[in-house]
């Protein structure tokens, strides 16, 4: 939940938070005679740069069913019946049935998708919702399930995904609007932006050569991220690619967008997830381990009238809400699973979430640090590098933490693991780009 910075007499160090109060306590004596759930702010004074709720959201909620569909092509199916199956593979792992379910969150398919979506999968959700924010999306529906179970609004709600991009042979990372199947141009901001030919892999591009140009970034160190996601997806059977690279391989590999080789680069498939996001009552009744939220956060950059750094991201803003909720350190966490499209998404993600000092991401991803075994295991399942990313991957960074935290993840497992941290992008690079990050455990 994003704070705000005081005006007037307010001290420059006190944030106001908002929270979510039940219907009828408007938090200071009064009744809410409105008849909705009220959203309230109160002040408070950050002592250590973390942001600190009023409200404890601090295991508010957990994720009690998982499903990761294991397909990577599937031309013979709709992307509603990608939703449907992972579903039912969500609800069936939880013990849970389609009539358990008050709420329904998605993203990513149709128009309007969770209309469509609701429809197909025969529920009758209290809340529906599809906030849209590209490859964040899922985790802000992670923190819009917590934020209605915290406040009383319903119980169980399901997160579902689906994308065919590969059978339907989408473009995803160098393709502009017409590629994606636009017919015209937005006045605002299509009309200022798209005529120069802008693709997300070019956008990665320019934030790659600045990050070089300003810290001293090496392409070896950009290859190490794609090496540590392949070894780990050699131990995923559901990966896309599972043969070993080494770092001359992604450098030998053909040049998409300066500094960005092939290797550097997502892969494109199809696939899908869904998970079950409960409230204590009813995680504690089910049949698999909870996997509780500890602390949630959102944040989003622009270009501010183009006065920005091009390799910022809004990780900070959402990291510091998330930590500062959880009440957990950085040295505490055990893996993290991180938006993965290119290989300096991983090295600017790691800055931004606070590992590693800003401009010091690529040393931090050298050596071994990144893998199992590591210092700081990342992308367990091989991530977007090489295990699946059908479009919008922040679902699947959802999925194998809570296999971790389960201890389901067999030859990949993270040993001990009790704490993970999920941190996802969506949008472009320069442009607009939304964040959210999860911190997630086990009892």
């Amino acid at each position: 939940m994003s704070g705000c910075q005081g005006s007037g007499g307010t001290p420059p160090d006190t944030i106001f938070t908002p929270f979510l109060a039940r219907k009828g306590d408007m938090g200071d004596g009064r009744p809410d005679r409105s008849g909705f759930i009220t959203l309230l702010v109160r002040e408070r004074t950050s002592a250590d740069g973390e942001e600190q709720a009023m409200v404890n959201l601090s295991k508010a909620a957990a994720i009690i069913g998982a499903y990761e569909h294991p397909t990577r092509y599937a031309p013979d199916k709709s992307e509603l019946l990608l939703h449907l199956e992972s579903a039912q593979g969500a609800l069936e792992d939880a013990g849970l049935s389609r009539g358990d379910v008050d709420a329904y969150l998605t993203s990513g398919s149709g128009a309007p998708p969770a209309l469509t979506l609701t429809d197909y999968l025969n529920l009758h959700p209290k809340f529906v919702d599809d906030t849209d924010v590209g490859g964040a999306s899922f985790l802000f529906h992670l923190n819009l399930a917590c934020l209605g179970i915290q406040a009383g609004w319903f119980r169980c709600a399901l997160i579902t995904y689906g994308s065919t991009a590969r059978s339907r042979r989408v473009a995803v990372g160098t393709g502009g609007l017409a590629r994606r199947g636009a017919t015209g141009l937005a006045p605002t901001p299509d009309s200022f932006e798209e005529v120069y030919g802008l693709t997300t892999v070019g956008m990665r591009a320019l934030m790659a050569q600045r990050h070089m140009h300003q810290y001293g970034t090496k392409p070896e160190q950009l290859a190490a991220v794609a090496v540590a996601m392949r070894r780990h997806a050699s131990k995923n059977p559901h990966a896309m690619y599972r043969d070993p690279i080494t770092v001359e391989d992604v450098l030998r590999s053909r040049m998409i967008s300066s500094p960005l080789h092939m290797l550097d680069c997502c892969i494109i498939s199809d696939g899908a997830g869904a998970v079950v996001v409960a409230s204590p009552e009813v995680a504690r009744g089910c049949k698999k381990t909870p996997v509780w939220v500890l602390g949630f956060g959102e944040g989003v950059i622009h270009h501010e009238a183009g006065h920005r750094d091009w390799t910022a991201t809004a990780f900070p803003q959402a990291a510091s809400q998330a930590f500062g909720m959880s009440g957990v350190r950085r040295e505490d966490i055990d893996m993290a699973m991180v938006y993965d499209a290119f290989t300096i998404t991983v090295v600017t993600a790691l800055e931004g979430l606070g590992f590693c000092q800003v401009g010091e991401g690529g040393p931090f991803v050298e050596g071994g640090r990144i893998e199992l075994g590591g210092e700081l295991p990342v992308n367990t399942d091989g991530g977007g590098l090489s295990s699946n990313h059908p479009g919008r991957r922040g679902m699947f960074l959802l999925i194998e933490a809570t296999r971790q935290l389960r201890h389901e993840a067999g030859e990949r497992q993270v040993p001990g693991c009790r704490l993970a941290l999920c941190g996802a992008t969506g949008g472009g690079t320069g442009l607009r780009q939304s964040a959210a990050v999860a911190i997630l455990g086990r009892d």
